[in-house]
């Protein structure tokens, strides 16, 4: 399910930003958030990659079934790419977490949508007419695998700016 991603290790973090208040290293503190990002840009960007190569099919119309140009102009991958975030937080709750934003995806997108493509399937109304339907296939998981592929680097990548971090605090 796309949710979002999140690298914590709340206890080693929230000590280390009491660290880092009392010394207050804030030329530290920028320096671990640019680089909790920046491990966490790939993961962003192979899910982008993922869900604008991801190959939705239909069945296809029937014979004597009218067709037509998509009554929006905006593509759903492209949308849904454009909305997938990163957020560092070094405050009350540190980590880094990778989601979708919501905000950022037309209003006729609903989350609903991400979960199903991820599960290789899509069922909506055809043009908006609630009264007929159609089914298409996805190829799955777009969304965890990539999460998958990506943890064991970033909680690598994230303990190792942490190790950096305390040697210079001590």
């Amino acid at each position: 399910m796309p949710s979002s991603v999140q690298i914590l290790g709340t206890g080693q973090l929230l000590e280390l930003q009491r660290r880092l208040r009392a010394a207050g290293g804030e030329n530290i503190r920028s320096s671990m958030q640019r680089r909790v990002r920046r491990a966490a840009e790939p993961l962003r960007d192979d899910l982008q990659s993922s869900i604008r190569g991801l190959s939705i099919r239909s069945a296809g119309r029937g014979s004597g079934k009218r067709g037509g140009p998509s009554p929006t102009r905006r593509p759903l991958r492209a949308s849904i790419a454009q909305a997938i975030r990163i957020s560092v937080r070094t405050g009350g709750n540190p980590g880094a977490r990778v989601w979708v934003d919501k905000g950022r995806l037309p209003p006729d997108i609903p989350m609903g949508v991400l979960t199903r493509l991820n599960e290789g399937r899509l069922r909506h109304p055809v043009f908006g007419n609630r009264s007929r339907w159609t089914q298409q296939t996805a190829t799955p998981l777009w969304w965890d695998g990539p999460v998958r592929r990506h943890t064991p680097r970033m909680q690598a990548e994230v303990a190792r700016v942490l190790d950096d971090v305390r040697r210079r605090l001590e």
